[in-house]
Parts: structure tokens; C-alpha cells; sequence
């Protein structure tokens, strides 16, 4: 258990360090409240120091707002390359996260916010947390980030395609982007028999294909939240006696006349837990799961592979390499069904990435293994 330490009314004090992306408690803590300026708090943070906030709370999330407007980074002027606009995109994320990640916030042994005005917290820090076990410190970016996923979670997202609602739990990537869902949703079904459902994350891809008619499937993942969040899904969608989720990097034991994936479409480091569901560093998702398809299809079968092309319109991946890893692992397409963005970011021309968001086009390709005819 990590532990944050500083001096606060001449006393030597600690709790534990709760971070939920895997930072390392600051060095340097320095008390602050409803005094301090946005100026003097980037300032600080700048300089190695973290600020353990001791005033309103609604006053810390005004600071923090105001600290954002100053960690945002100005456009460029100069035309760049869609790699470079993603890079530099990528460096102001990170920056911007390291200054606000700066300001921190206490939590008493059951979660709740010794501040003023503060809300109740104490379900959603449970829901991520566990039970309360002392006193604690965290983030407020991550705190807000907690809250928000827990008002999601209750809320739930509605999936067209399936009919019903999907509630993301926190760290798991929530399918607001409905486009892909549509894809599985309509694509020829080689079978009803069976299916796998490869990174499953909140179920919705295997809750779509058993309300399709697949008789039974198996749905993977390796991160226990996801696999909590799709067995929490599918009971709520009446589907659990119909899907099997398991534990599993990528594919379950056995074979299957239907296998499907939809992988992180962007291949570069994640910065967060949540980032994972997006970026692929290597591309490892993408090429295991090309790799191992043809060793888990039935004879006739085919692999549903669910793809962004972001990814190229930024220059970090080619159609060529994406065919020449097709190849490689011994599967040809048969057919291919693609779809437009439909989420806001796509018509967003202040984004940084607007270019290469605005033509992404997602596709479902139909793979089967080279020796089939």
C-alpha cells in the first residue's frame, strides 16, 4: 500500500495514496485552500509540488477549472502532419493531466470528503475502491472522473442495436460510439451455433449476438473490472444464462464458427486505465488476435474484426501493413461492412485532430482462414 506524507500544523502526517493510473504519490505536499490563486497553484505545481486541498470543495473545482485554462495548449499556427498534430496532441494530454493531477483531495476511512460543501461520494469511491480501509488522498481529476463513471454507470447507455441499456463500470470503455454495435448488429451471421467475443469489455458486442439468436457464447477479457461490468450487463439484460464470461488474454479454449473482436483501434501507449480500450501499444491486440483466429474458427467459420482506420489517417498504421498482417496470419477477407463516425468529435473543427476525425470510417471485415474455400 502506497502512502502520501506531509507536515500540516507543524505535525508529520500521512494516508494512504489512492491513483487509479498508477502515479506515484508526490514528494511534495503543500496545504492550500480558498486563498490560492490558478497561477500560484500551476506555478507550484510546475515546481514538484502537489496541493492538498483544505477549502470548499466547489472552490477546488473553480481552481481546477481555472488551472485547466491555463494548461491548455495554444494551436499551432504552422500547418502539421496528422502524426505530428497527434503527438503533440498526445504531449498537451499528458501535460494537462500532470498539472491537474497536481491538486489533491482528502478522504476519510469511508470514502466520505472532510470539505466543505462537499458531496457524497462514498458509493462511487466503493464501487472503485472497495470499503473504506483509514484515511486517504487522491486527485481531484480523479475523484470527478470517479463520480462521473458512477452517474454513468446508474444511468446507463442506450444501445440502439441491442435494445436495451448498457451500464459501463469505472475503467471500462463505455460504447457511446454506436456505429460498431451497428455493424455487428446487421453483418450475415455464418451461424447461430456459437460465438466468442474477444475483449468484451462491458458485454454489449456478445449481448448483441445473443439477441440476435447465437445460441451460446463466451466472452473474454483480462481485466476484472470488464468482466465484472459485462456479467453485471448481461443479468440485467435478461442474457447470462446465454453468455459465458471468462477470464482470458484474448481467446477462450476451444473453437468456435464465429469469432469476434473489436480492439483498440490506436497504436500507441495508453495514459490511463480507460485508454486502453483505445490504444494498443505495438498493435499486440490487433496482431494476437489476427494471429490466433485461424487456430480457433470451425470449419466454415469466420472472424468478425470490428476497426477504426484512425489510425492511418494519423500515420501511425497503413492499410498495407493491415493487409500484409491479414496475410501473415493466414486469413483472407470475404467481405467488409463500414460505417461513418457519428460522434461529436467528428464535426468538432476546433479538435486538434479534426482532419483525421472527420474521415475515419469504421469497418467489420470478414476474415476466414486462407485455406478455406
Amino acid at each position: 500500500m502506497l502512502k502520501i506524507y506531509w507536515t500540516e500544523d507543524g505535525e508529520a502526517r500521512s494516508a494512504r495514496w489512492r491513483s487509479e493510473n498508477g502515479s506515484p504519490p508526490p514528494a511534495r505536499v503543500v496545504i492550500a485552500d480558498d486563498r490560492v490563486t490558478a497561477d500560484a497553484a500551476c506555478r507550484l505545481v510546475r515546481e514538484g509540488a502537489a496541493l492538498l486541498w483544505r477549502g470548499d470543495f466547489h472552490n477546488a473545482r473553480q481552481l481546477l477549472r481555472a488551472m485547466a485554462r491555463r494548461a491548455e495548449r495554444r494551436p499551432s499556427k504552422a500547418p502539421l502532419s496528422p502524426a505530428d498534430a497527434f503527438h503533440l496532441h498526445r504531449q498537451a494530454r499528458s501535460r494537462r493531466a500532470r498539472t491537474l493531477g497536481g491538486l489533491l483531495v482528502p478522504l476519510d476511512h469511508d470514502h466520505a470528503v472532510p470539505l466543505r460543501r462537499a458531496p457524497d461520494v462514498r458509493r462511487a469511491c466503493a464501487e472503485v475502491y472497495g470499503p473504506g480501509a483509514g484515511p486517504s488522498v487522491t486527485s481531484l481529476p480523479e475523484l470527478l472522473g470517479i463520480v462521473g463513471a458512477h452517474e454513468w454507470r446508474a444511468k446507463g447507455v442506450e444501445i440502439p442495436a441491442l435494445g436495451g441499456r448498457v451500464h459501463p463500470h469505472y475503467g471500462v470503455f463505455s460504447p457511446v460510439r454506436g456505429e460498431y454495435a451497428d455493424l455487428v448488429a446487421r453483418a450475415p451471421l455464418p451461424s447461430r451455433s456459437g460465438a466468442f467475443d474477444i475483449g468484451t469489455g462491458t458485454g454489449v458486442l456478445a449481448a448483441i449476438l445473443a439477441r440476435r439468436g447465437v445460441e451460446r457464447l463466451v466472452a473474454t477479457d483480462r481485466d476484472p473490472r470488464a468482466l465484472a461490468c459485462a456479467r453485471d450487463n448481461l443479468e440485467r439484460l435478461g442474457l447470462a444464462g446465454r453468455v459465458d464470461v471468462v477470464h482470458a488474454d484474448l481467446f477462450p479454449s476451444g473453437r468456435a464458427p464465429l469469432v469476434v473482436c473489436n480492439p483498440p483501434w490506436i497504436p500507441a501507449e495508453p495514459a490511463c486505465p480507460a485508454d486502453h480500450a483505445v490504444y494498443d501499444p505495438g498493435g499486440r491486440v490487433l496482431r494476437g488476435f489476427l494471429d490466433g483466429l485461424a487456430g480457433h474458427l470451425e470449419p466454415g467459420g469466420e472472424g468478425w474484426l470490428i476497426l477504426s482506420d484512425l489510425a492511418e489517417h494519423l500515420a501511425l498504421r497503413t492499410r498495407a501493413e493491415l493487409l500484409s498482417a491479414f496475410e501473415t496470419a493466414g486469413l483472407r477477407v470475404v467481405g467488409r461492412l463500414d460505417t461513418r463516425p457519428r460522434h461529436p468529435r467528428a464535426l468538432d473543427r476546433t479538435d486538434p485532430l479534426h482532419a483525421a476525425r472527420s474521415a475515419e470510417v469504421t469497418s467489420l471485415w470478414r476474415l476466414v482462414p486462407l485455406a478455406a474455400r
